[in-house]
């Protein structure tokens, strides 16, 4: 194989107990705080959209609202990334974009996120403003400048390309990997 590390597909295919393990040996108190993924996704230096989106991110997958991340929490996210359905994933986002939870997403919203993610990644190919205004042109069917969850997963079935596009931005394959390649790292050490 030649890889220094497990590739996702193999580490999917891991059983529970490892899974359980590896959490464990994270995070012992087997909750795993905002701090705690900060530091893993090592968060030295970011901007403040690209800390708010991490902390979008937490909110999403703290599905409780308790403030941890558990392990079930842990393996539904890790499940829902990399092998969830194209509706589950629809879902996830605009719940992720949707940051005041008003039930819509608004072009400052989307244009927020879009440029964490961009930090995060440190891929500025497309500016976010042209991605807002691609997305708000073809699948704002009402014109209102604020997108509902059905205007949303409609618009993506329907357009290919912004399907594409919101996939590539979205991978978060990428966040998974310095986490867990991470937790690989700190338990050599």
């Amino acid at each position: 194989m030649g890889a220094a590390y497990p590739t996702l597909d193999d580490i999917l295919e891991e059983d529970m107990h490892h899974w359980y393990t590896k959490f464990m040996k994270e995070s012992p108190s087997g909750l795993i705080t905002l701090f705690e993924l900060r530091t893993m996704l090592d968060m030295n230096g970011m901007t403040e959209e690209a800390s708010s989106y991490v902390e979008q991110v937490f909110l999403t997958f703290d599905m409780d609202g308790d403030g941890y991340i558990d392990f079930v929490e842990y393996i539904a996210a890790i499940s829902l990334l990399l092998k969830g359905e194209i509706n589950q994933k629809l879902k996830w986002y605009f719940k992720l974009f949707d940051q005041d939870g008003n039930g819509k997403i608004d072009k400052e919203e989307l244009e927020t996120i879009f440029k964490a993610i961009q930090d995060i990644t440190r891929s500025y190919d497309v500016p976010p403003e042209e991605i807002v205004t691609l997305i708000y042109e073809k699948i704002d069917v009402n014109g209102e400048g604020e997108l509902t969850l059905e205007e949303f997963i409609s618009g993506a079935h329907e357009h290919p390309d912004i399907m594409d596009m919101l996939g590539k931005m979205m991978d978060l394959t990428n966040v998974l990997e310095i986490i867990l390649n991470g937790q690989q790292k700190r338990a050599i050490n």
